[in-house]
């Protein structure tokens, strides 16, 4: 027994070492001289739901319209029995009705209530009768072979008949006339004259693409079906997210998100009455009020703030929120010319309400459950801490209007006293470039208030990317840093990328003034894509990965708090001088990341001719033996589609060196990472 106390000892005291050394190994080192201090949260992501990013995309579930809430002011020839269509197999009898009476919800308020006049007196389990729904979900249902999947709807006897027989089934249809192919199947009892919600599970037995889900009331009566569901269980995290597309966006490691837009935020298009408002996207899915898309379609808001809040803790990432204040997206009224456009505002007398939905966000996010009526809200909903909130913007795009400028500082000042934490994130409008007066007037506004910081947006042709250089004029004095939110080259090919790329050294060498920058938009789905190009695009099977993205996940990998703008010098270049970048085709950046003791060289090409870089690291002193270098390069055409995916980055372990020369293929960009 000694002996085993003593060994115990010894194994628990190598374990302490071992941490200690690892612990060491990953202790914060001191910079060297000659850097730039940079902000380190340079790459985020922005989600709008546009092009259905949401339901059918990043939202995991596989119902369309399951809650009968799509109408005709979404989308002409729309109603409650969108995505769904009567079922009637074995020639049973009945009909589906939508009713409003006594809803499951008031946010809620259209269910189907199906009944049934006649089916076969005999039920042979085997066989197809009944009457009732089908759903095929987006395009079809994917499904897997053993893989589960939890079913759940609301239902309600509303007839006379007191036990009602209910089959549910996931199925692949076979055309008119033909049973469908069964994959799995379960039968339940309603009884209940109330609104109760039943559940199962469903375990395919193939894999599926073109599945089904079939509900059918199997004796007469009337039942009436609200908030049907049919979720994968393997989602990221369990959270409710579709796990390949949420893996991708983990992959690009991102450092914040903003959400939920975008024009969605005040209205788009439609004006004021069609603003997002956070409060009813909390709390059970079957108590959210679904809204119109800006974009042409219908939001469920099954992907509301606590599924926005709970992705930005499952990827480290700091949450945006983007609340309206008071002013409608200047696309209101008809049209998106984006100037000149009638702007829908809130009357002055009524902005507190406004101004109290931002300071409820912050109590909900970050409050204390024992004192917060929202923070206790959030602790119900299964989160007991606060998630952290220390960014919230006001605004998105607005036209600098003087009635936009009036309702900005009145919730800015409000906001900023009760909350001094809360760094506050304005707009500097649509075309966010000098000389555009919306980007001058929120200049003017930002500095006037002592704003933290300005969105930025513009989308422009890649040469822009290639000649530009907008931050290196920008004063260094100023106490408001950029936020360039939503930014894009107009095409998805590898020079477009590499454009990008370019751009982003830019942003480091200033990162200075920059502190945040995110692609726009982020997602679209195949064959409902409302705007070109995207980060990632994607079906029921798999996401696509652009050009773009792996441009983006480099720099997500090469966040640091130093930039070195002295290490890099291309043949032709003056010795001892940084290249003036406008009309040029290449650059550079080395950054340091002091907490995780990484440096990070990025070269990038994007011209025809070759570029010979010679690269000295020598002040960095503790450089471990080998370095990971990743390139991205092909022809400057070449794009990442359905059809074929040419372009990724490939890497490769090569022999760190502190002084060497490097020679840069033409369209490529260049990585390599050391360990200090």
């Amino acid at each position: 027994m000694k002996r085993d106390g003593k060994m115990k000892r010894i194994a628990l005291a190598v374990m302490l070492a071992a941490a200690t050394v690892g612990a060491s190994a990953q202790k914060a080192m001191t910079a060297p001289k000659g850097g730039k201090a940079i902000s380190d949260e340079l790459i985020g992501i922005f989600f709008e739901d546009i092009s259905s990013s949401a339901d059918g995309g990043l939202y995991a579930e596989l119902l369309q319209n399951g809650s009968f809430e799509y109408n005709p002011t979404e989308h002409d020839g729309w109603g409650p029995g969108t995505a769904w269509h009567l079922i009637r197999p074995g020639h049973s009898l009945g009909h589906v009705v939508p009713q409003m009476e006594q809803p499951l919800h008031k946010n809620n308020p259209t269910y189907m209530r199906i009944h049934v006049e006649r089916v076969k007196e005999y039920y042979d389990y085997d066989g197809w009768i009944g009457v009732g729904l089908q759903n095929d979900g987006f395009e079809g249902i994917s499904v897997k072979a053993g893989a589960k999947y939890d079913f759940s709807a609301f239902f309600r006897n509303s007839g006379e008949t007191r036990r009602m027989q209910v089959r549910v089934a996931l199925v692949v249809p076979q055309g008119w006339g033909k049973s469908p192919k069964l994959l799995a199947d379960t039968t339940m009892q309603i009884t209940s004259e109330f609104w109760i919600k039943n559940t199962a599970v469903l375990t395919p037995s193939e894999d599926a693409t073109n599945a089904a889900l079939q509900i059918l009331v199997l004796n007469k009566g009337a039942l009436d079906i609200d908030q049907v569901s049919l979720m994968p269980q393997d989602t990221y995290k369990g959270h409710g997210l579709r796990k390949d597309l949420t893996q991708a966006l983990a992959d690009l490691q991102p450092k914040f998100l903003r959400f939920p837009g975008g024009c969605i935020v005040h209205g788009g298009g439609d004006g004021f009455w069609n603003t997002y408002r956070w409060k009813t996207t909390i709390g059970p899915k079957e108590q959210r009020r679904a809204l119109k898309n800006t974009w042409g379609y219908h939001q469920s808001m099954g992907l509301g703030y606590y599924e926005y809040f709970q992705l930005c803790e499952d990827l480290n990432m700091a949450p945006l929120p983007i609340l309206p204040c008071g002013v409608s997206c200047q696309g209101a009224g008809g049209g998106w010319s984006m100037r000149d456009q009638a702007q829908d505002v809130v009357p002055m007398e009524a902005m507190d309400e406004w101004v109290q939905d931002a300071l409820d966000l912050i109590e909900w996010a970050n409050g204390d459950p024992a004192t917060s009526e929202w923070a206790r809200m959030r602790a119900e909903a299964g989160h007991p801490q606060p998630f952290g909130l220390k960014y919230l913007g006001i605004g998105n795009e607005e036209r600098i209007s003087p009635e936009f400028e009036e309702r900005f500082k009145y919730m800015y000042e409000r906001v900023r006293k009760a909350h001094p934490e809360i760094i506050i994130v304005g707009t500097a409008g649509p075309g966010s470039h000098p000389g555009n007066p919306d980007f001058d007037n929120g200049w003017r506004l930002a500095e006037e208030i002592g704003l933290p910081i300005l969105d930025e947006h513009y989308y422009e042709r890649n040469d822009y990317f290639l000649n530009s250089r907008q931050y290196d004029k920008y004063p260094r004095n100023r106490q408001t840093k950029v936020y360039l939110g939503e930014y894009a080259a107009k095409d998805k090919k590898l020079i477009d990328a590499l454009a990008e790329g370019l751009y982003l050294l830019h942003v480091e060498r200033n990162g200075d003034v920059v502190s945040m920058t995110s692609y726009a938009p982020l997602f679209a789905r195949r064959g409902a894509t409302n705007w070109n190009p995207d980060l990632i695009y994607f079906d029921n099977e798999r996401p696509y990965l652009t050009c773009s993205y792996y441009v983006q996940q480099l720099f997500g990998q090469s966040a640091g708090q130093y930039y070195y703008g002295d290490c890099v010098r291309f043949d032709g270049d003056a010795a001892g001088v940084v290249q003036p970048v406008e009309k040029s085709r290449y650059g550079q950046s080395v950054i340091l990341n002091t907490k995780t003791r990484r440096l990070y060289v990025k070269l990038c090409n994007a011209g025809d001719v070759a570029k010979t870089a010679n690269i000295d690291l020598s002040r960095f002193k503790s450089m471990k033996k080998m370095a990971t270098k990743t390139v991205l390069t092909g022809a400057p055409t070449d794009e990442n589609n359905y059809e074929a995916q040419p372009i990724a980055p490939t890497k490769e372990t090569v022999k760190a060196q502190k002084k060497f020369s490097l020679d840069v293929a033409p369209y490529s960009f260049v990585m390599l990472e050391y360990e200090l």
